[in-house]
């Protein structure tokens, strides 16, 4: 029973100590690597511990978060992250951080079907303001255990005259493939995103203040279309306990690596948030609201944007979960302030 308080405080120690530094599951992770070495010494010296029924109830258990579902899940997030303010009176931009507030609502059959709808809100210093709504119809590919795939289109509607930059790109289309066999399961995702001529202008003074940022001069052009791709290698492995506080809750733990290259000419919408249930993807990252120095590029060239490390954490009991995530990010074409940590939480219930 010590072992499992401490287990706890652990767990909710971490987002503390982010906080004050300031988007599913697939792991087949052997048994062995889930039992702490103290318990494994107390375990093999118990002769009357019913090894079959231990692995029983972990295969049982494995089974459960492998099987497809069907289910409702309603989560809410909170976050920092990094918003550009026009500054009135004035043609520079004032990056600021703001709490944002996240939340979802989305369905997932066990075919592999789904479709989520996400509310982005932030505190523009007047009110709380919910700028962007984003719709997003997923099919996701789960029922082989050597790999999972997915593809999921977004579309997002946006306010206008918001007092902050928002990506013109209005659609986007994201797709990966992971690798269930090893240890680190490897992943790769790509993001295409692209928008209308008429939502471009609407953000066209933003755009181009945030491209002086590195270029020292405007630079309009004209006949420019409005799309950005980026390209996503990642690394990761879930780490389990189970029966924590009572037999049906468990806690995962996931340290996830996370390599971005890309184009920076407009910069995504979606923000990575709450991990999904049966994949452990979140929704791409949003480099261009997670540094503090940031700027747009015109040029249309492929390169390294970031590098991310995101400690994940979740706490299930029955249909309730709660998600801590701490991001590290190195943004590399900035010339200084590279470096950048954000932290969120996400709560909701699956039905």
């Amino acid at each position: 029973m010590i072992h499992k308080r401490c287990v706890i405080v652990l767990f909710f120690a971490l987002p503390v100590i982010a906080w004050s530094q300031g988007t599913r599951i697939d792991s087949t992770a052997a048994i062995t690597d889930t039992i702490p070495n103290e318990k494994k010494n107390d375990l093999l010296a118990d002769p009357n511990l019913d090894y079959d029924a231990l692995f029983r109830d972990f295969d049982a258990f494995m089974d459960s978060i492998l099987t497809p579902n069907s289910y409702l899940m309603t989560t809410l997030t909170l976050g920092k992250g990094y918003y550009n303010f026009e500054q009135k009176g004035s043609d520079d931009i004032r990056t600021v951080q703001k709490l944002n507030y996240l939340p979802t609502l989305a369905y997932y059959h066990r075919d592999g079907f789904g479709i989520s709808a996400t509310g982005y809100g932030v505190n523009d210093e007047t009110n709380l303001n919910l700028y962007q709504v984003s719709v997003s119809p997923s099919f996701d590919y789960l029922k082989n255990r050597n790999f999972a795939a997915g593809i999921s289109f977004s579309r997002f509607f946006t306010k206008d005259s918001l007092p902050f930059y928002t990506s013109p790109l209005e659609n986007e289309l994201y797709a990966y493939f992971t690798y269930r066999r090893t240890w680190l399961r490897p992943s790769i995702a790509l993001s295409y995103g692209w928008g209308s001529r008429s939502a471009y202008e609407k953000r066209e003074v933003f755009v181009q203040d945030l491209r002086l940022r590195r270029r020292g001069f405007i630079f309009i052009n004209t006949t420019e279309s409005v799309s950005d791709f980026s390209l996503i290698a990642s690394l990761r492995h879930d780490f389990y306990w189970l029966d924590i506080l009572t037999y049906n809750d468990h806690i995962r733990f996931t340290p996830h690596l996370s390599f971005t290259s890309g184009t920076q000419k407009f910069g995504f919408n979606q923000s990575s948030n709450t991990y999904t249930y049966n994949t452990g993807i979140g929704g791409t990252t949003n480099v261009l609201y997670n540094s503090e120095n940031v700027y747009l590029d015109d040029q249309i060239n492929f390169q390294p944007l970031s590098l991310s490390l995101y400690l994940r954490g979740e706490y299930s009991i029955g249909k309730f979960f709660i998600q801590p995530q701490f991001s590290m990010d190195y943004y590399f074409p900035a010339n200084n302030n590279n470096f950048s940590t954000l932290f969120s939480l996400s709560a909701g219930l699956i039905f």
